[in-house]
């Protein structure tokens, strides 16, 4: 071990030094996020790229047909943009809607910006101050985004009870402190992995988007493959290498596909994942009927918030809302289109 030591100290100082002039790599965190992004790009570089080196009669076809790999390769290129716009979108975070509140708040009431500061665990408030106040007022008078948030909860409601325990923010209905990247999430549905980013209220259209074109290239290459095995004899490693990637692109493509399918019922139906597979631990649901979505719209609605992008904060429904969400459907409220 010590004759080992000169040579791994000048090694650790020179990695130590390299992984500080690249802020991506020095971050763990960010690290392994790059890392998954790396190895996503090249899992469909494989894909398309056993077809170009080892199928001569796809090569043909493609020179026979150039319009149809063009149109395979835009919606490949499509599908990977979509994938690292989704992944470097923001999910909706509350510091950030909290600030643009404050800021507008101040703006009609004082030319001075208003800062935010963060509170300690004892406090368990935000204390956001105007130039010129003091910190004690700030303390005493609710903030604008308190007085917002209280809001949006029925009357009675505390404050100090919406509070995150780590980020020491007032949390609005549907809010969750995401552990990963350690923020309060808009409208939380859940921390991708392969994303390496939340899914909440600003980019739950984008994920939509790109699971929807990642399903449609992994059934059209899942028909290449296809393609490719019912040709000619091929020498038995070639088929041996294609069957594999075969059987690996179809679980892939129903786990895509059974994911596309999900998330477009939750948004017809303004859900978020948390939300329906927590509902017992959230305070504000646990009284609600299962088949009663009390942030739903109608159809038409939900659609147009989430692909329009209007971005409002949820209030939770009145006892009047709820008690007619949860009647039953009659044809009447089917010809009037009462789901829409």
């Amino acid at each position: 071990m010590g004759v080992c030591c000169p040579f791994l100290q000048p090694w650790d100082r020179a990695r130590n030094q390299f992984l500080i002039n690249l802020p991506c790599l020095s971050d763990p965190v960010r690290r392994s996020s790059l890392l998954m992004k790396l190895a996503l790009v090249v899992l469909h570089l494989v894909f398309i790229g056993f077809l170009f080196l080892f199928d001569a009669e796809f090569i043909e076809k493609t020179k026979r047909d150039p319009w149809y790999m063009g149109c395979y390769l835009l919606l490949f290129s499509a599908t990977l943009l979509q994938y690292f716009v989704t992944s470097g979108s923001s999910p909706g975070y509350v510091v950030d809607a909290m600030r643009d509140v404050c800021e507008t708040s101040a703006m009609y009431r004082n030319p001075l910006a208003c800062s935010i500061q963060h509170a300690s665990r004892k406090s368990e408030s935000v204390v956001v101050n105007v130039e010129g106040g003091s910190a004690s007022c700030a303390r005493r008078t609710p903030t604008p985004w308190g007085k917002l948030v209280l809001d949006l909860y029925p009357p009675g409601t505390s404050i100090r009870n919406l509070t995150c325990g780590y980020c020491h923010v007032e949390q609005p209905p549907r809010t969750k402190h995401c552990h990963d990247c350690d923020r309060c999430v808009l409208q939380f549905d859940h921390h991708c992995v392969w994303l390496g980013t939340c899914i909440g209220q600003k980019n739950h259209c984008k994920f939509w988007w790109y699971i929807c074109e990642e399903t449609t290239l992994c059934i059209w290459t899942l028909i290449m493959y296809i393609d490719y095995l019912s040709n000619v004899a091929k020498p038995w490693w070639k088929n041996a290498i294609i069957i594999l990637l075969l059987v690996i692109l179809a679980i892939s493509l129903i786990f895509v596909m059974l994911l596309l399918i999900f998330h477009s019922y939750l948004i017809l139906t303004n859900q978020s994942t948390y939300e329906l597979v927590r509902r017992r631990r959230i305070p504000y649901m646990r009284n609600i009927p299962e088949r009663v979505h009390p942030f739903s719209r109608g159809i038409r609605r939900n659609l147009y918030n989430v692909c329009c992008g209007n971005y409002n904060l949820d209030s939770l429904p009145t006892a009047f809302e709820l008690e007619d969400r949860s009647r039953p459907y009659t044809c009447i409220d089917m010809l009037k289109c009462r789901c829409c």
